[in-house]
């Protein structure tokens, strides 16, 4: 009997296995990787639109990519990749098994997967990870989705796509991380105050940022913080900083490897997270799990999460970091909200696959 295979739909991927590359899509990796480790009989093949721009068929962690080279050209040149991944997908009908298909963002992805899905009767569901919950998001009109055929990442996503769309997910698998990332058997002393890690993008607030790591450092002479990512606002950022005076204080990482930012949140004391709009902010678990205390103007669940905490303006941000730096009794402890295994197996069971060994 051949290997059943799960088809993945994604905008963008790594090019390869390095820790470079660890910084596209980090969630979407850690799914892949907890598929495979649950579901090792399972056969998986990825169809990435517009990134990496190369050509040749390559594998990653043992599954195979196939990529469309796009590079974000837009216009015909969109239409001429989604035509080129309906014909590969045709002939992946013909070659192989396929239980259904996975789309990241209810965009372009979502739209090639769900026409192609319905063509051949397939099981086809589309993860809707942040801004495709937004109202300008055009795709929503031309695919049409059933709420059967969604997956929110988040409470939050549930809500904000039924409200700017009508439509409300059927279904809730929210974003979690891979514990093996994580070293836990090396204890770090938490030296570092605070941390902040994103692109660096109008949509971070990043300013924001700097100006609550200013207001700290008023009351806390000796604060140490650093901000990881690069983007678009870096030269804004790095104006900004030198506007505030904090040079000595406030470290800029660049883009780095995600095991490096794991590191570092493992000697934070509490990562700011200052976007004024996020999907669920996979950093944020990330830190929590790393022990750190996250404070976020977003709130992604409608459930507690511990040590997380949720503040509406600028002023109480400052207000609750004061509170926990100067507090020496705040307890720093590993909070696992929700494990990637766990979603693996979940969107599993959307696909009526339970083959689990």
């Amino acid at each position: 009997m051949n290997r059943k295979t799960l088809i993945i739909l994604t905008p963008a991927f790594p090019a390869n296995e390095s820790e470079e590359e660890s910084i596209w899509l980090p969630a979407k990796q850690s799914l892949i990787r907890a598929l495979n480790r649950s579901f090792p009989e399972l056969e998986i093949i990825i169809l990435t639109f517009q990134f990496p721009v190369r050509r040749d068929r390559y594998t990653w962690n043992g599954n195979l990519v196939i990529p469309f080279s796009g590079g974000n050209k837009g216009g015909i040149h969109n239409w001429l990749v989604w035509l080129n991944v309906v014909k590969t997908l045709f002939l992946l009908k013909r070659e192989k098994e396929i239980i259904g298909l996975l789309s990241f963002w209810c965009a372009e992805c979502g739209f090639v997967a769900h026409y192609f899905s319905k063509l051949y009767r397939l099981k086809h569901y589309c993860w809707i990870c942040g801004q495709d919950a937004r109202p300008w998001n055009k795709f929503v009109k031309r695919i049409r989705p059933k709420p059967s055929e969604l997956v929110a990442m988040s409470d939050f996503l549930q809500d904000e796509f039924h409200k700017n769309h009508g439509i409300r997910p059927a279904h809730l698998i929210p974003d979690a991380i891979d514990t093996l990332l994580f070293d836990k058997d090396k204890e770090e002393e938490r030296t570092l105050d605070i941390l902040g890690a994103g692109s660096f993008s109008p949509l971070k607030q990043y300013d924001v940022f700097i100006e609550v790591v200013a207001a700290i450092k008023e009351q806390l002479q000796h604060t140490k913080a650093i901000l990881c990512g690069d983007g678009s606002e870096r030269t804004r950022i790095e104006e900004k900083i030198k506007e505030t005076g904090l040079e000595d204080d406030l470290k800029l990482t660049g883009s780095i490897p995600q095991k490096e930012v794991l590191r570092l949140m493992k000697r934070t004391k509490v990562f700011l997270h200052t976007s004024n709009y996020e999907g669920f902010g996979n950093v944020c678990i990330e830190a929590l799990y790393a022990g750190a205390h996250v404070i976020s103007f977003t709130k992604p669940m409608n459930q507690r999460i511990g040590q997380w905490h949720i503040v509406s303006t600028k002023e109480e941000m400052i207000a609750r970091a004061l509170e926990l730096l100067q507090d020496r009794n705040t307890v720093y402890s590993s909070v696992l909200p929700f494990d990637m295994n766990d979603s693996a197996k979940q969107f599993m069971k959307l696909f009526q696959y339970d083959n689990e060994r």
